[in-house]
């Protein structure tokens, strides 16, 4: 969590609308950035993209029940019989001038991610309480966080106080033909295989409301496509990486493999 991601090579990213040009708008005018979509659309690949695109250093952060505001900010340390302060990725973004990204933030305490508030407004100020340091961030650094509307809910929704401090951008499945160009561009598999499998994805996700807790991602797509191309049986591909990841009611999963088969055809 706390090592950055080289920008060297800009990882492959196919843009669906004007998300590129939404966020370099918001780096160049220093505002915080929330993208929400479902689980798999490419939410964590376009800010990987994005930073190397920039040319900008990459902390990622997948936020859970346990985060801290010290896992994100840092604390003192022991070592070699003093205490020494380690920066959080956070604070490191905000020194080195990157990009902190916040994986499904909602995830996160509350108490935790009102450390944000001071950084995701005009202030643009990261303050240390543990060393009574005042960090300004410089014009280059960015906050973008992420979640999937899905799963909000009373308990983990994002407070409106946090909420309005950020630019918003919404993700979904792509179209069945970019769909289909992602797939290709991510895994080199043939035009016929990607179109079989987004035909899959979307009879899959007609049943999301009914049967499934979760959509067939384009990143399950990907896995299987990944395993066909090494030489794994188009259907063993589909049901170990799209069937069982989406249940585990083995009578769901043999409709499912119907609808699979479905699909493939011979």
């Amino acid at each position: 969590m706390n090592a950055p991601v080289p920008a060297l090579a800009t990882p492959f990213y196919a843009p669906v609308a004007d998300e590129i040009e939404i966020f370099e708008h918001a780096w160049k005018n220093r505002l915080p950035l929330l993208i929400k979509g479902p689980t798999g659309v490419g939410k964590t690949r376009f800010v990987a993209h994005m930073a190397a695109r920039l040319n900008l250093p990459l902390y990622t952060v997948s936020c859970h029940d346990d985060l801290t505001a010290a896992d994100l900010v840092g604390r003192h340390l022991i070592g070699d019989g003093e205490t020494v302060w380690c920066d959080g990725p956070l604070t490191r973004a905000v020194r080195e001038g990157g990009i902190c990204y916040l994986d499904e933030v909602v995830e996160a305490r509350k108490d935790t991610t009102v450390v944000l508030h001071p950084l995701a407004d005009d202030r643009r100020i990261l303050p240390l309480e543990r060393t009574g340091e005042l960090i300004e961030a410089p014009p280059s650094f960015m906050l973008v966080v992420s979640y999937n509307p899905g799963y909000q809910n009373l308990l983990k929704g994002m407070k409106p106080s946090t909420r309005q401090r950020f630019v918003s951008l919404r993700f979904d499945f792509p179209t069945a033909e970019h769909e289909q160009s992602v797939i290709i561009g991510e895994t080199g598999c043939t035009p016929e295989l990607a179109q079989k499998l987004t035909s899959i994805a979307r009879a899959l996700r007609t049943l999301t409301e009914h049967d499934l807790e979760e959509a067939a991602s384009t990143r399950l797509l990907i896995y299987a496509a990944q395993m066909v191309r090494s030489g794994l049986a188009p259907r063993t591909a589909c049901r170990v990486a799209i069937v069982e990841s989406l249940t585990d009611d083995p009578e769901v999963a043999d409709a499912l493999n119907e609808i699979v088969a479905a699909n493939l055809g011979a």
